[in-house]
């Protein structure tokens, strides 16, 4: 049998180990803190940046994640309505979210990643992506939201580019540029000489903003989520608080990192689409009654 002083010796030995332990934590948490200050380890994989601006890099990573960026995203739904209208009532927003991502994914993210890792490619990764969308309306959304993002290089980031920005890259990305004005001016028949798909482009604005190349995956990943979500709600599926909601759930960062490790080391020759459904309902999309979206 216990006697009290005996259990008033044992609780003050348990709250005793207890203190030891959380001056221990403390401990922990400021050497790692250190380590972290130092450049040792970076303090998120996402977060982490290896460019050659890390100075301001993610000044612009959260500009490029910003759904303001005037990239004319609202005015597509990447295939939602004409989903919408052909499967009611057994339409599921989840369901439609893992099948868009994962061909959003298969199709552009190995575009997005070879123009970071060598931007100097653009003009024929722009051109491959190209031959490789199959569907006309996804075309045409590509292009509408890359010919945005490079009038936005042109008329606001590229005269607020850090010290250091200047080289081989923009070079080439002004080459580019310039593709596309003696396209836009050339009233033949022939065929463009540049598209300016979104996805090679991002990839080589992001190399040159100095973003790592696992900011850029993410990001751009996450930006089409965004983009899914304002159609939903635009659609009434549901409101802007669930929107939110499912923006910050565990499901949809799982999601963008499962597919982004999945096509992490894809070569351009090897992408294509994962989810041939997602061709479907965007290339009906047009033949809809009504309609609110563009794809």
């Amino acid at each position: 049998m216990s006697t009290p002083l005996a259990d008033s010796s044992e609780s003050q030995a348990i709250r005793d180990e207890i203190a030891d332990l959380k001056m221990r934590l403390r401990d922990a948490n400021a050497r790692l803190r250190g380590v972290q200050a130092n450049g040792q380890a970076p303090p998120a994989k996402v977060l982490h940046s290896d460019g050659p601006l890390s100075t301001s890099s993610h000044h612009f990573l959260l500009l490029l994640s910003d759904s303001a960026l005037p990239l004319g995203s609202f005015a597509f739904s990447s295939g939602l309505e004409s989903y919408l209208s052909h499967t009611r009532p057994r339409s599921s927003f989840p369901a439609f979210l893992d099948f868009s991502l994962s061909s959003y994914a298969s199709t552009t993210l190995p575009f997005v990643l070879a123009a970071h890792r060598k931007p100097e490619d653009l003009i024929d990764l722009d051109d491959a992506l190209d031959a490789a969308i199959m569907c006309t309306v996804g075309r045409r959304a590509s292009v509408a939201q890359g010919r945005a993002l490079l009038s936005i290089w042109d008329r606001s980031f590229s005269a607020a580019l850090p010290v250091g920005a200047e080289g081989a890259v923009v070079e080439s990305l002004r080459e580019f540029a310039g593709l596309m004005k003696g396209t836009s001016s050339t009233a033949s028949s022939d065929l463009p000489t540049a598209s300016a798909h979104l996805g090679p482009l991002f990839g080589a604005i992001a190399c040159i903003l100095g973003m790592s190349l696992q900011q850029t995956a993410y990001v751009f990943m996450l930006s089409h989520v965004k983009a899914l979500l304002s159609a939903a709600v635009r659609a009434s599926i549901f409101g802007p608080y669930h929107a939110q909601k499912m923006l910050a759930s565990v499901e949809v960062q799982e999601g963008i990192q499962r597919v982004v490790d999945q096509q992490w080391n894809t070569k351009v020759e090897d992408a294509g689409q994962s989810v041939p459904v997602i061709d479907l309902w965007i290339g009906r999309h047009e033949m809809l009654y009504s309609r609110i979206f563009n794809s």
